[in-house]
Protein backbone atom coordinates (compact mmCIF):
# COMPACT_ATOMS: atom_id res chain seq x y z
CA UNK A 1 0.00 0.00 0.00
CA UNK A 2 1.61 3.17 -0.86
CA UNK A 3 2.58 5.96 1.88
CA UNK A 4 -0.44 8.24 1.30
CA UNK A 5 -3.06 5.75 1.60
CA UNK A 6 -1.45 4.27 4.52
CA UNK A 7 -1.28 7.52 6.44
CA UNK A 8 -4.92 8.17 4.89
CA UNK A 9 -6.11 4.31 6.30
CA UNK A 10 -4.27 5.80 9.52
CA UNK A 11 -6.64 9.12 10.01
CA UNK A 12 -9.84 7.06 10.03
CA UNK A 13 -8.67 4.39 12.45
CA UNK A 14 -6.90 6.66 14.60
CA UNK A 15 -10.61 9.14 14.68
CA UNK A 16 -12.16 5.60 15.26
CA UNK A 17 -10.33 4.73 18.41
CA UNK A 18 -10.36 8.28 19.30
CA UNK A 19 -14.12 8.66 19.01
CA UNK A 20 -15.12 5.57 21.06
CA UNK A 21 -12.22 5.72 23.80
CA UNK A 22 -13.27 9.65 24.72
CA UNK A 23 -14.85 10.24 27.78
CA UNK A 24 -16.06 13.20 27.29
CA UNK A 25 -19.31 13.00 29.72
CA UNK A 26 -19.21 15.32 32.54
CA UNK A 27 -22.93 15.51 34.70
CA UNK A 28 -24.53 18.87 35.29
CA UNK A 29 -25.30 18.39 39.19
CA UNK A 30 -28.04 21.47 38.66
CA UNK A 31 -29.99 19.20 36.45
CA UNK A 32 -31.03 15.59 36.33
CA UNK A 33 -28.97 13.60 34.40
CA UNK A 34 -30.31 10.81 32.38
CA UNK A 35 -28.24 8.17 31.48
CA UNK A 36 -27.98 5.38 28.54
CA UNK A 37 -26.40 1.87 27.36
CA UNK A 38 -26.24 1.94 23.63
CA UNK A 39 -24.95 -1.81 22.57
CA UNK A 40 -23.48 -2.95 19.02
CA UNK A 41 -21.67 -6.06 17.51
CA UNK A 42 -19.65 -4.11 15.64
CA UNK A 43 -16.12 -3.35 16.51
CA UNK A 44 -14.70 0.31 17.39
CA UNK A 45 -13.36 0.96 14.04
CA UNK A 46 -17.03 0.02 12.23
CA UNK A 47 -18.34 3.11 11.47
CA UNK A 48 -21.82 2.00 12.85
CA UNK A 49 -20.52 1.96 16.20
CA UNK A 50 -18.59 5.46 15.53
CA UNK A 51 -21.63 7.12 14.19
CA UNK A 52 -23.00 5.55 17.56
CA UNK A 53 -20.26 7.69 19.64
CA UNK A 54 -20.85 10.83 17.62
CA UNK A 55 -24.69 10.43 18.41
CA UNK A 56 -23.78 10.31 22.33
CA UNK A 57 -21.59 13.29 22.05
CA UNK A 58 -24.25 15.21 19.91
CA UNK A 59 -26.72 14.59 23.03
CA UNK A 60 -24.51 15.20 25.33
CA UNK A 61 -23.70 18.54 23.97
CA UNK A 62 -27.60 19.88 23.10
CA UNK A 63 -28.53 18.38 26.83
CA UNK A 64 -26.50 20.65 27.94
CA UNK A 65 -25.24 17.43 29.93
CA UNK A 66 -28.28 16.01 30.68
CA UNK A 67 -28.34 12.85 28.69
CA UNK A 68 -24.80 10.40 29.31
CA UNK A 69 -24.50 7.76 27.02
CA UNK A 70 -21.82 4.28 27.33
CA UNK A 71 -21.24 2.77 24.15
CA UNK A 72 -20.43 -0.83 24.37
CA UNK A 73 -18.60 -2.20 21.00
CA UNK A 74 -18.28 -5.89 19.76
CA UNK A 75 -20.85 -7.65 20.99
CA UNK A 76 -19.89 -7.06 24.95
CA UNK A 77 -23.42 -7.42 25.78
CA UNK A 78 -23.96 -10.01 23.39
CA UNK A 79 -25.98 -10.49 19.79
CA UNK A 80 -27.74 -8.58 17.67
CA UNK A 81 -30.63 -10.76 19.10
CA UNK A 82 -29.63 -10.23 22.67
CA UNK A 83 -29.78 -6.66 22.74
CA UNK A 84 -33.07 -6.39 20.69
CA UNK A 85 -34.36 -8.35 24.03
CA UNK A 86 -32.16 -6.34 25.96
CA UNK A 87 -34.07 -2.97 25.10
CA UNK A 88 -37.90 -4.09 25.03
CA UNK A 89 -36.45 -5.16 29.26
CA UNK A 90 -34.99 -1.53 29.39
CA UNK A 91 -31.15 -3.18 30.21
CA UNK A 92 -30.26 -1.44 27.23
CA UNK A 93 -31.54 1.83 26.03
CA UNK A 94 -30.35 2.11 21.81
CA UNK A 95 -28.80 0.08 19.56
CA UNK A 96 -28.43 0.24 15.48
CA UNK A 97 -30.39 -3.64 14.24
CA UNK A 98 -29.61 -5.23 10.79
CA UNK A 99 -33.33 -6.26 9.72
CA UNK A 100 -32.60 -9.58 9.79
CA UNK A 101 -32.13 -9.80 13.97
CA UNK A 102 -35.46 -7.69 13.85
CA UNK A 103 -37.25 -10.35 11.79
CA UNK A 104 -37.36 -12.70 14.83
CA UNK A 105 -39.68 -9.62 16.40
CA UNK A 106 -41.26 -7.78 13.41
CA UNK A 107 -42.09 -8.21 9.56
CA UNK A 108 -41.61 -4.47 9.03
CA UNK A 109 -38.36 -4.20 8.10
CA UNK A 110 -37.71 -7.76 6.12
CA UNK A 111 -38.30 -5.78 2.55
CA UNK A 112 -34.67 -5.02 2.63
CA UNK A 113 -33.77 -9.06 2.54
CA UNK A 114 -35.06 -8.93 -0.69
CA UNK A 115 -32.11 -10.01 -2.86
CA UNK A 116 -31.40 -7.27 -5.83
CA UNK A 117 -34.12 -5.22 -4.99
CA UNK A 118 -31.77 -2.13 -4.83
CA UNK A 119 -29.69 -1.55 -7.29
CA UNK A 120 -27.47 0.96 -5.47
CA UNK A 121 -26.42 2.75 -1.75
CA UNK A 122 -28.42 5.53 -3.22
CA UNK A 123 -31.46 3.50 -3.90
CA UNK A 124 -31.35 2.10 -0.33
CA UNK A 125 -30.95 5.31 1.08
CA UNK A 126 -33.48 7.18 -0.64
CA UNK A 127 -36.02 4.40 0.34
CA UNK A 128 -35.38 4.98 3.80
CA UNK A 129 -35.60 9.01 3.93
CA UNK A 130 -38.83 8.43 2.34
CA UNK A 131 -42.11 8.29 3.75
CA UNK A 132 -41.49 4.77 3.76
CA UNK A 133 -39.02 4.58 5.84
CA UNK A 134 -40.22 6.87 8.29
CA UNK A 135 -43.33 4.62 8.52
CA UNK A 136 -41.16 1.52 9.68
CA UNK A 137 -39.47 3.51 11.95
CA UNK A 138 -42.58 3.65 13.91
CA UNK A 139 -43.70 0.52 13.45
CA UNK A 140 -42.17 -1.43 16.69
CA UNK A 141 -44.03 0.61 18.94
CA UNK A 142 -46.03 -2.76 19.81
CA UNK A 143 -42.67 -4.29 21.39
CA UNK A 144 -41.77 -1.45 23.13
CA UNK A 145 -38.95 -0.04 20.48
CA UNK A 146 -38.93 3.24 18.49
CA UNK A 147 -37.06 4.08 15.00
CA UNK A 148 -34.86 7.15 15.30
CA UNK A 149 -33.18 7.49 12.30
CA UNK A 150 -30.97 4.86 9.74
CA UNK A 151 -27.55 3.99 9.96
CA UNK A 152 -26.58 1.03 7.70
CA UNK A 153 -23.98 -1.03 6.86
CA UNK A 154 -24.31 -0.88 2.97
CA UNK A 155 -23.87 -3.47 0.18
CA UNK A 156 -23.30 -6.68 0.97
CA UNK A 157 -20.63 -8.21 -1.14
CA UNK A 158 -19.48 -12.13 -1.60
CA UNK A 159 -16.47 -13.51 -1.00
CA UNK A 160 -14.94 -16.78 -1.09
CA UNK A 161 -11.92 -19.08 -1.28
CA UNK A 162 -13.06 -21.56 -4.53
CA UNK A 163 -13.21 -19.09 -7.37
CA UNK A 164 -14.57 -16.24 -8.85
CA UNK A 165 -18.09 -15.54 -9.12
CA UNK A 166 -19.13 -13.73 -12.50
CA UNK A 167 -22.43 -15.55 -13.15
CA UNK A 168 -24.81 -16.96 -10.78
CA UNK A 169 -23.69 -20.26 -12.24
CA UNK A 170 -20.18 -20.27 -10.34
CA UNK A 171 -21.46 -20.29 -6.63
CA UNK A 172 -22.63 -24.14 -7.62
CA UNK A 173 -21.65 -26.33 -4.43
CA UNK A 174 -20.52 -23.50 -2.42
CA UNK A 175 -20.71 -23.46 1.21
CA UNK A 176 -21.53 -19.71 2.19
CA UNK A 177 -22.54 -18.60 5.70
CA UNK A 178 -25.56 -16.12 5.62
CA UNK A 179 -27.61 -14.94 8.27
CA UNK A 180 -30.73 -17.22 9.94
CA UNK A 181 -32.97 -14.90 7.36
CA UNK A 182 -34.55 -17.60 5.12
CA UNK A 183 -34.85 -15.06 2.29
CA UNK A 184 -30.89 -14.46 2.51
CA UNK A 185 -30.41 -18.42 2.57
CA UNK A 186 -33.04 -19.24 -0.30
CA UNK A 187 -31.57 -16.64 -2.79
CA UNK A 188 -28.41 -18.19 -2.65
CA UNK A 189 -29.82 -21.88 -2.40
CA UNK A 190 -31.55 -21.04 -5.53
CA UNK A 191 -28.31 -20.03 -7.36
CA UNK A 192 -26.81 -23.57 -6.52
CA UNK A 193 -24.84 -22.68 -3.45
CA UNK A 194 -24.92 -24.24 0.07
CA UNK A 195 -26.24 -21.66 2.29
CA UNK A 196 -25.06 -22.29 6.21
CA UNK A 197 -26.59 -20.25 8.82
CA UNK A 198 -24.06 -19.29 11.23
CA UNK A 199 -23.39 -16.70 14.37
CA UNK A 200 -21.39 -14.31 13.16
CA UNK A 201 -18.66 -14.39 15.85
CA UNK A 202 -17.86 -17.96 14.70
CA UNK A 203 -17.40 -17.02 11.26
CA UNK A 204 -13.87 -16.51 10.74
CA UNK A 205 -12.95 -19.43 12.59
CA UNK A 206 -15.14 -21.48 10.11
CA UNK A 207 -13.52 -19.73 7.18
CA UNK A 208 -10.05 -20.09 8.58
CA UNK A 209 -10.44 -23.82 8.98
CA UNK A 210 -12.29 -23.85 5.54
CA UNK A 211 -15.63 -25.36 7.24
CA UNK A 212 -16.80 -22.78 4.92
CA UNK A 213 -16.21 -21.75 1.40
CA UNK A 214 -17.38 -18.09 1.46
CA UNK A 215 -19.23 -15.23 3.61
CA UNK A 216 -21.42 -12.30 2.17
CA UNK A 217 -21.09 -8.89 4.31
CA UNK A 218 -20.55 -5.06 3.05
CA UNK A 219 -16.68 -3.84 2.30
CA UNK A 220 -16.54 -2.06 5.69
CA UNK A 221 -17.27 -5.52 7.70
CA UNK A 222 -14.92 -7.73 5.10
CA UNK A 223 -12.29 -4.99 6.57
CA UNK A 224 -13.03 -4.64 10.12
CA UNK A 225 -13.58 -8.48 10.92
CA UNK A 226 -10.24 -9.16 8.85
CA UNK A 227 -12.57 -11.71 6.66
CA UNK A 228 -9.97 -10.35 3.69
CA UNK A 229 -7.24 -12.61 5.66
CA UNK A 230 -9.12 -15.94 5.01
CA UNK A 231 -10.81 -15.04 1.93
CA UNK A 232 -9.18 -14.90 -2.34
CA UNK A 233 -11.91 -13.21 -4.27
CA UNK A 234 -14.29 -10.43 -3.43
CA UNK A 235 -17.17 -9.99 -5.86
CA UNK A 236 -18.94 -6.70 -5.58
CA UNK A 237 -22.71 -8.37 -6.13
CA UNK A 238 -24.03 -5.36 -4.18
CA UNK A 239 -27.03 -8.39 -3.45
CA UNK A 240 -28.90 -6.82 -0.48
CA UNK A 241 -28.73 -3.64 0.82
CA UNK A 242 -28.40 -3.31 4.81
CA UNK A 243 -29.78 -0.56 6.86
CA UNK A 244 -29.71 -0.62 10.65
CA UNK A 245 -32.19 1.33 11.88
CA UNK A 246 -31.12 3.37 14.79
CA UNK A 247 -33.36 2.39 17.91
CA UNK A 248 -34.51 3.90 21.40
CA UNK A 249 -36.20 1.61 24.19
CA UNK A 250 -39.96 3.45 24.27
CA UNK A 251 -39.45 3.19 27.92
CA UNK A 252 -36.46 4.87 28.66
CA UNK A 253 -37.35 7.33 25.91
CA UNK A 254 -40.55 8.40 27.40
CA UNK A 255 -39.25 8.64 31.11
CA UNK A 256 -37.62 12.21 29.05
CA UNK A 257 -39.24 15.66 29.64
CA UNK A 258 -40.14 16.94 26.17
CA UNK A 259 -37.21 18.76 25.69
CA UNK A 260 -34.72 16.30 26.07
CA UNK A 261 -37.05 13.73 23.97
CA UNK A 262 -36.06 16.58 21.30
CA UNK A 263 -32.83 16.27 21.84
CA UNK A 264 -32.51 12.87 21.11
CA UNK A 265 -34.69 13.06 17.64
CA UNK A 266 -32.68 15.65 16.53
CA UNK A 267 -29.30 14.03 17.46
CA UNK A 268 -30.21 10.79 15.83
CA UNK A 269 -30.48 12.70 12.82
CA UNK A 270 -27.80 14.43 12.68
CA UNK A 271 -25.54 11.41 13.76
CA UNK A 272 -27.41 9.39 10.52
CA UNK A 273 -25.76 11.83 8.07
CA UNK A 274 -22.39 11.72 10.04
CA UNK A 275 -22.28 7.84 10.27
CA UNK A 276 -23.29 7.65 6.07
CA UNK A 277 -20.60 10.28 5.24
CA UNK A 278 -18.18 7.90 7.52
CA UNK A 279 -19.29 5.02 5.74
CA UNK A 280 -18.80 6.21 2.49
CA UNK A 281 -15.19 7.18 3.41
CA UNK A 282 -14.35 4.17 4.98
CA UNK A 283 -15.51 1.74 2.00
CA UNK A 284 -13.44 3.73 -0.21
CA UNK A 285 -10.19 3.37 2.28
CA UNK A 286 -11.21 0.26 3.07
CA UNK A 287 -11.76 -1.28 -0.54
CA UNK A 288 -7.96 -0.08 -1.20
CA UNK A 289 -6.58 -1.58 1.01
CA UNK A 290 -8.32 -4.87 -0.04
CA UNK A 291 -7.06 -4.82 -3.26
CA UNK A 292 -3.76 -3.65 -1.94
CA UNK A 293 -3.82 -6.88 0.28
CA UNK A 294 -4.12 -8.94 -2.58
CA UNK A 295 -7.97 -9.96 -3.13
CA UNK A 296 -8.93 -10.57 -6.35
CA UNK A 297 -11.88 -8.34 -7.02
CA UNK A 298 -14.49 -8.48 -9.75
CA UNK A 299 -17.61 -6.58 -10.95
CA UNK A 300 -20.58 -8.15 -12.10
CA UNK A 301 -23.33 -7.70 -14.47
CA UNK A 302 -26.26 -7.82 -11.73
CA UNK A 303 -29.12 -8.97 -14.33
CA UNK A 304 -28.15 -12.61 -14.57
CA UNK A 305 -28.38 -12.97 -10.58
CA UNK A 306 -31.83 -10.35 -10.32
CA UNK A 307 -33.16 -12.60 -12.79
CA UNK A 308 -32.46 -16.29 -10.81
CA UNK A 309 -33.76 -14.89 -7.19
CA UNK A 310 -36.81 -13.23 -8.55
CA UNK A 311 -38.72 -16.31 -7.55
CA UNK A 312 -37.75 -14.93 -4.24
CA UNK A 313 -39.66 -12.29 -4.34
CA UNK A 314 -42.73 -14.10 -4.93
CA UNK A 315 -42.39 -16.66 -2.75
CA UNK A 316 -42.13 -14.51 0.21
CA UNK A 317 -44.63 -11.92 -0.77
CA UNK A 318 -47.96 -11.64 1.71
CA UNK A 319 -45.94 -14.20 4.20
CA UNK A 320 -42.65 -11.98 5.40
CA UNK A 321 -43.26 -9.22 3.47
CA UNK A 322 -46.23 -6.87 3.22
CA UNK A 323 -47.62 -6.36 -0.69
CA UNK A 324 -48.42 -3.10 -0.03
CA UNK A 325 -44.91 -2.15 1.36
CA UNK A 326 -43.88 -3.71 -1.61
CA UNK A 327 -45.54 -2.39 -4.29
CA UNK A 328 -44.78 1.41 -2.54
CA UNK A 329 -41.32 0.58 -2.87
CA UNK A 330 -41.26 -0.39 -6.31
CA UNK A 331 -42.74 2.80 -7.01
CA UNK A 332 -40.50 5.05 -5.21
CA UNK A 333 -37.82 2.88 -6.93
CA UNK A 334 -39.26 3.11 -10.15
CA UNK A 335 -39.76 6.92 -9.97
CA UNK A 336 -36.03 7.51 -8.81
CA UNK A 337 -34.96 5.09 -11.95
CA UNK A 338 -36.52 7.71 -14.51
Amino acid sequence: MSIKKVLSLALVLTLAMALVCSTPFVANASNQVFTAILASANTPTHPIVMGMVEFGNLMYEKSGGRIRLDVFHSAQLGSERDIVEGMMLNTIQFAAITSAPLSGFTNAFTIFDLPFLFESLEEGRMITDSVVGDELLLSMTNIGLLGLSWFEHGMRNITNNVRPINVPEDLQGIRIRTMENPMHMEAFRIMGADPVPMAFGELFTALQQGALDAQENPVVNIYSSSFFEVQTYLTMSGHVYAPAPLLVSLSWFNSLPADLQQVVREAAVEAQQWMRDMNDRMHVYYLDYLIEYGMVINEIDVAPFAAATRPVHDMFLGDLVDQEKYDAVLALLEDFRN
